[in-house]
């Protein structure tokens, strides 16, 4: 029962990340052309929606793909809404945007050199629930 539940829920978040997406793409077609937010709004959806099948099919959420989802969206959000700010705290909130970009793309680098050193758990598919271990 609790496995019926996670797959409907996983199913649920899929169909929604997808009407999302659609919903957005439709209202670009209807503008006529995309600006830059509506493209990283779209990388946004294509990075969720990976995430959602990846946990499908391993039972396991990798790190990176929350942390490319962070990474693109305050891109996006210096983008749309620094634009937006007044003169006074542009430049903080610019220098502060950006370090957490920074510092987020540095944990992308440890995660995966980490990743290549000493193995992820992803990469473990025998101990997935009903596989069978692999051959001697």
């Amino acid at each position: 029962m609790v496995d019926t539940f996670h797959y409907l829920a996983l199913f649920a978040i899929g169909a929604t990340i997808v009407w999302s997406a659609v919903y957005e793409y439709i209202n670009i077609m209807a503008e006529g052309h995309a600006k830059l937010k509506d493209i990283l709004l779209l990388f946004i959806y294509l990075e969720l929606g990976a995430m959602v099948g990846i946990y499908f099919k391993t039972h396991r959420l990798p790190v990176q793909y929350l942390v490319y989802i962070a990474i693109t969206a305050l891109s996006r959000h210096l983008v749309i809404d620094v634009q937006q700010v007044s003169d006074n705290f542009h430049l903080l909130l610019l220098m502060v945007i950006s370090s957490a970009i920074v510092l987020l793309s540095t944990s992308i680098l440890i995660l995966t050199y980490t990743g290549r050193k000493f193995g992820r758990p992803e990469d473990d598919v025998s101990s997935l629930p009903g596989d069978s271990p692999p051959p001697p």
